[in-house]
């Protein structure tokens, strides 16, 4: 199986054959496989349930009794193993205790923080790349989108329950 690194190789390889801008993964595996690089071999069938479960979890809402709004029913938790593995378990809100929730938590919200420095780090070479556009200016106080996100989902609950007052 090809390795992270070959396969940014492949990338790189593939817009140079082919001039292309806006890579497809599908024509890119295409490309790779012509290219020498070998099909994964499948994984083990009990490995790809744990993910589709672990898909399925991360995924499942719930609604609140009282607001109605939507809310994750299970949380990762980290768990490193004794030879430095980490692995996940879930935990359902409605059993977590407060430090393992707390941990959650702290995880999603660290992941949120990388991805807006990275984002940050792609602006800044765009617009370093880019003197003579406007700069591109990412705001990074989501406290008004997360309130407008909720307003949203407010109104949207709001209408969909009068849906069912209405004889059509």
């Amino acid at each position: 199986m090809a390795g992270k690194k070959q396969l940014q190789k492949i990338i790189a390889l593939y817009r140079v054959m082919t001039g292309e801008t806006e890579l497809d993964p599908k024509k890119m595996a295409e490309f790779a496989l012509r290219n020498g690089v070998e099909l994964p071999k499948p994984k083990d069938p009990l490995e790809l349930l744990a993910r589709e479960i672990s898909t399925a979890a991360r995924e499942e809402l719930r609604r609140d009794e009282k607001t109605k709004r939507p809310y994750r029913a299970y949380h990762s938790l980290p768990i490193e193993h004794p030879d430095g593995q980490v692995s996940f378990i879930f935990i359902d809100i409605e059993d977590a205790t407060r430090p393992q929730m707390h941990r959650s938590l702290t995880k999603r919200r660290e992941q949120m923080v990388g991805d807006a420095v990275h984002l940050i780090y792609d602006a800044d070479r765009w617009n370093a790349q880019h003197p003579d556009l406007e700069p591109i200016q990412m705001a990074l106080d989501f406290g008004p989108d997360v309130e407008w996100r909720k307003a949203i989902d407010d109104s949207v609950e709001e209408e969909d329950e009068g849906e069912g007052d209405r004889e059509d």
